[in-house]
């Protein structure tokens, strides 16, 4: 079985731009910054139990392309967007079902 690799992280390095750890970094940063931001939202649902202001269509378009992007990791076997998927999924999937739960 071949693994799937994006072809735009090589040209970058390939073509001097950038390199592979820095590539890497930027990775690991966009994702630990897209995971974290729902850390406040997720505590102020669960604590409150208000989310009157969440859109239903938005959250639920929101988790399943989460879902998709960790599937995605997986399948190209990508550490750091499999760990932020997971963690990101967790979040935003548990948001989706107080919003189910508490309208």
């Amino acid at each position: 079985m071949q693994m799937i690799r994006s072809s735009r992280v090589g040209a970058a390095t390939e073509n001097g731009m950038m390199t592979p750890g820095l590539v890497d970094a930027i990775g690991a940063t966009g994702a630990i910054l897209t995971t974290l931001c729902w850390v406040p939202q997720a505590l102020k649902i669960i604590r409150e139990r208000e989310t009157r202001a969440i859109s239903l269509p938005g959250t639920t378009l929101c988790v399943l392309g989460v879902l998709l992007w960790l599937i995605y990791g997986l399948a190209i076997v990508d550490g750091p967007l499999i760990g932020s998927s997971i963690v990101t999924f967790a979040m935003t999937a548990t948001i989706l079902v107080l919003k189910i739960r508490h309208g």
